[in-house]
């Protein structure tokens, strides 16, 4: 035998280790890793890769300067008197002057009460989502890691150290005063987990998020599964007809799946499939969401959170792209319908009291080309993609 080839075995076998984890493909959730790692090799070659990638670092480099964020900084205490309990008030509830103190309050839909942001919780966890995500890419596609420990360091504040960790519930989530102390539609607001879990994917590779780490987060996060699945609250979202429950769906699916828990995560996305014939028509729209004053953007909503679904749900062989409801309706029917009208081709029919924004649409048609391969929809994508001003979204789902 060759004395050579034991040497020069482990030779390669140092040299694979000792390579950067970032070069490989990414285990992400929603995002897709296989485009991931083409960008990341591609990015200096593209013209408009490049560009957004420019756009990416230039965030990233502001984010380093950036105060941790946690839910200690609230100005308010929720009922139970800890701070490390999330809170947040109901968007659309206002001061009613007709009764005693303004209480109890009164709702009008899609009108944003301004009180709501007086409470931190929300708007905090929406910057660490947004802050982790683009720090996370930036250290995947140039691979510094001064952009991992900035995000590593975020993400340690919010879950994991004693003194400013959340705790991994939402009893006192979108409170209506006079009413309650808070509620389950309250939560949606953690949708924001899930691109933070992505985040601290692409994290695990590097050298400043510790394997204690992840291992701490995902059992935050196994802790707030717990609690969806089993609360009043939880139970209160996931029995919501509309896009809430579409959205509880999403999260369960996709904490999951970032748990390790794949026989739950494949029984949550194939149990979703009598939710989806439940809010389909025949011809593909919503009337739950057509209900509402914002009727149009919150069909676009409520598809975007189908399509993160179908997304996960691929990941554990559940087939929601594809899916057709006993109406003869599926995802695909639901976006051709809402498409012409959101590009402003066809008149609305029903409310949308807010300007409309059909940039929204960037990432319904991004995901689409990816599951469908139809020109239609990547032509589409491709002519919006100029207009997204995160260049996060453009590298992630541009193709």
């Amino acid at each position: 035998m060759n004395r050579l080839l034991p040497v020069l075995w482990l030779a390669l076998v140092g040299f694979f280790i000792g390579m950067p984890a970032f070069s490989q493909t990414p285990s992400v959730l929603l995002m897709d890793g296989n485009h991931l790692a083409k960008v990341k090799g591609s990015a200096k070659k593209d013209k408009l890769l490049s560009t957004q990638l420019e756009a990416l670092v230039k965030e990233a480099d502001a984010l380093l300067e950036m105060k941790p964020v946690s839910v200690m900084e609230k100005a308010f205490t929720p009922v139970s008197g800890n701070k490390h309990d999330y809170m947040s008030q109901a968007p659309y509830f206002w001061y009613d002057s007709s009764k005693p103190n303004g209480r109890p309050y009164m709702r009008r839909d899609g009108v944003r009460n301004p009180e709501i942001y007086k409470i931190t919780d929300r708007s905090h966890l929406g910057k660490l989502d947004q802050a982790t995500h683009t720090l996370a890419l930036a250290w995947y596609l140039t691979g510094e890691e001064k952009y991992a420990a900035k995000a590593a360091a975020l993400l340690r504040v919010w879950f994991l150290e004693e003194t400013t960790k959340m705790n991994p519930h939402l009893n006192y989530a979108q409170a209506i005063p006079g009413i309650n102390d808070g509620r389950g539609i309250g939560i949606i607001e953690t949708v924001a987990l899930t691109g933070i879990a992505d985040a601290a994917i692409l994290l695990s590779s590097s050298g400043s998020w510790k394997a204690t780490d992840q291992q701490g987060l995902k059992q935050w996060y196994n802790a707030y599964l717990d609690w969806m699945l089993s609360s009043k609250n939880g139970q209160e979202e996931y029995a919501a007809k509309n896009n809430h429950g579409t959205w509880f769906y999403v999260q369960a699916v996709d904490f999951a799946l970032f748990c390790g828990k794949t026989e739950q995560a494949r029984a949550l996305a194939e149990e979703s499939k009598v939710r989806l014939d439940s809010q389909l028509t025949a011809e593909g729209s919503q009337p739950l969401e057509l209900e509402r004053t914002t009727a149009l953007g919150y069909s676009t909503y409520n598809l975007q959170a189908w399509f993160m679904l179908a997304t996960l749900a691929k990941r554990v062989n559940v087939n929601l792209w594809d899916h057709t409801t006993s109406k003869g309706a599926g995802l695909r029917k639901a976006l051709d319908w809402l498409t012409p009208y959101a590009f402003g081709e066809k008149a609305w029919p029903y409310q949308q009291i807010n300007p409309y924004n059909k940039n929204d649409m960037f990432l319904l048609m991004a995901r689409a080309a990816g599951a469908w391969a139809a020109p239609v929809y990547s032509s589409r994508a491709k002519a919006l993609a100029d207009k997204i001003k995160d260049p996060a979204e453009v590298l992630v789902y541009s193709r």
